[in-house]
């Protein structure tokens, strides 16, 4: 609804999804302020959110645990992470935006990006290498 509202801000000179991940993002950190004290968190479905034998991955349940303890050892590593790094990595790695997308959606230059970029890797090896991994 937000970008609907707000369609006569979009120039046709950016990116829709930038534009669009920018409303997205303001509206999150919007929701996040208004419901600080609820724990964010979604449990795991295997129906939804498990590999089937077409990704030619094992299927056996030890290869299955092995593969979501990796998955919530990353989440956690990740959720650790403090949030401009976290959100520039997530930005980046899962939702594969560009470093120009990412700067335009956090208002920040692209060397920040950049840096931010750096940093949170190598915060996240550390975090991973702390758990053992």
């Amino acid at each position: 609804m937000r970008a609907y509202r707000f369609f006569d801000g979009f120039r046709s000179g950016d990116t829709a999804r930038a534009w669009l991940l920018t409303i997205v993002r303001h509206s999150c950190y919007t929701w996040m302020q208004r419901n600080r004290e609820r724990p964010l968190s979604v449990e795991f479905d295997e129906d939804c959110h498990g590999i089937d034998e077409d990704n030619q991955v094992a299927t056996n349940p030890e290869a299955l645990l092995a593969q979501l303890e990796d998955a919530q050892r990353l989440t956690k590593a990740l959720d650790s992470l403090p949030l401009p790094f976290r959100e520039v990595l997530v930005m980046r790695e899962l939702e594969e935006l560009s470093y120009r997308e990412i700067a335009a959606i956090a208002d920040i230059p692209v060397g920040t990006v950049m840096s931010r970029l750096a940093r949170g890797r190598k915060l996240l090896r550390e975090r991973l290498g702390q758990s053992g991994d």
